[in-house]
């Protein structure tokens, strides 16, 4: 985003230095953690990773710099070693996506990856039930409720089995576990419906990375959404959205960044919509792309059904991007709604919302210098001092 004069924001030096790599490795001594094996679905690597891959490994990133040993297990990854060392710390990538739960629990169990002085398991929908067999520190990071994900993923007698293993079977086990969330909303969502204690469940928000910053907006009015190509994200009403918004900015395009099995039947409605010359679906794009995609938006859209968070939609912000998405949790937090971007309750309301920051170039300005300035009280240095905090049983910073 490009600003005015008179609505360039003041943005302050940010003191981060409470969480700095020393800090987190004072933490980690103090509490004797010195290695750390983290449970996780799916690698970064993976063609369909999202946020949830990308906060592990950036937390066990910066722990790894720290001086902390992290140990990552994953399923495997097509194209991938099955050992690896990203950013310092190990990737193990062993089994399908099915059976990384029952190998990955054998391999704890055996002591396959080497003693282990704390426990992170990440829940995403199916849990490792770490309570059950894991001793000593241990924390879960449980980005939201699945909920209805499971119908738009697998057949309903699968999807019932689903519901019921994350809403009715696993959370007994975790009352005495301490749960690690992204936002007020996702834990307020996970308390009413797991049912889990109130003061087991903390909010750790998500950071931006720095190299997200400000550029130069395009010159023809652009919308970007950023996500995995699955059900969950609803795609199609963005497309159907945006269909709408050019009745009223016949020349707004839209690039979808992201990949997934859901690509095929995209590609299908763009064809139905005849909207092959007003949206581009890019795929995964190197780090620099995803910068210049942010920079040059008018707007980041999402019309996800789910989100622990929206890392898409602050990374936007800290470029000066503000936001039109669905009022959910998660995006409650991400979103200052009239303040960062724009909520909406229903997809009907995407197009009207769109068009107008698109058409109203104030109403942009000030949004856009808004989420910027919001955008900086988020570090990645924050989140990975208060996970450790987390699996330490300290007070949150």
């Amino acid at each position: 985003m490009q600003f005015d004069d008179d609505t360039q924001p003041s943005q302050g030096p940010v003191d981060h230095g409470r969480w700095s790599s020393t800090k987190i490795g004072d933490l980690a001594a103090e509490a004797g953690i010195g290695r750390v094996h983290v449970l996780a679905w799916r690698d970064l690597e993976d063609v369909e990773a999202g946020g949830s891959e990308l906060h592990a490994s950036t937390i066990a990133a910066r722990w790894a710099a720290a001086g902390i040993e992290v140990v990552m297990r994953t399923s495997h990854a097509a194209g991938s070693p099955p050992r690896a060392i990203r950013d310092g710390y190990e990737v193990v990538r062993y089994a399908g996506r099915y059976l990384i739960f029952p190998r990955a629990v054998a391999a704890e169990l055996l002591g396959r990856h080497g003693h282990r002085d704390a426990l992170v398991e990440i829940w995403n929908g199916v849990p490792f039930l770490s309570p059950l067999w894991a001793r000593g520190r241990r924390a879960t990071w449980l980005h939201h409720v699945h909920e209805d994900m499971w119908r738009m993923v697998l057949p309903s007698k699968l999807a019932l089995t689903g519901q019921l293993l994350e809403r009715r079977i696993a959370p007994p086990f975790y009352r005495r576990t301490p749960i690690m969330t992204l936002s007020e909303s996702s834990r307020s969502h996970i308390l009413d419906r797991l049912r889990l204690p109130a003061n087991n469940v903390h909010v750790v928000p998500p950071g931006i990375d720095p190299c997200f910053s400000p550029g130069v907006e395009a010159a023809q009015p652009t919308i970007v959404a950023v996500g995995r190509l699955m059900p969950s994200k609803d795609f199609p009403a963005l497309l159907d959205a945006m269909a709408c918004v050019r009745q009223e900015v016949p020349n707004a395009r839209l690039r979808i960044i992201g990949e997934g099995y859901e690509r095929p039947n995209l590609e299908r409605r763009i064809a139905a919509l005849d909207a092959i010359e007003w949206c581009t679906i890019e795929g995964r794009v190197a780090p620099e792309a995803l910068l210049e995609a942010y920079r040059s938006a008018w707007i980041v859209a999402s019309a996800s059904r789910a989100e622990g968070w929206g890392m898409t939609l602050t990374e936007a912000a800290a470029c000066g991007t503000p936001a039109v998405a669905t009022r959910i949790p998660g995006h409650t937090d991400a979103v200052v709604d009239n303040e960062t971007g724009l909520l909406v309750d229903r997809d009907d309301e995407l197009a009207p919302a769109m068009v107008r920051l698109l058409t109203d170039h104030d109403l942009r300005q000030r949004q856009a210098a808004a989420a910027l300035t919001r955008s900086a009280d988020f570090s990645w240095d924050r989140t990975a001092f208060d996970a450790l905090a987390v699996l330490a049983g300290h007070p949150l910073s």
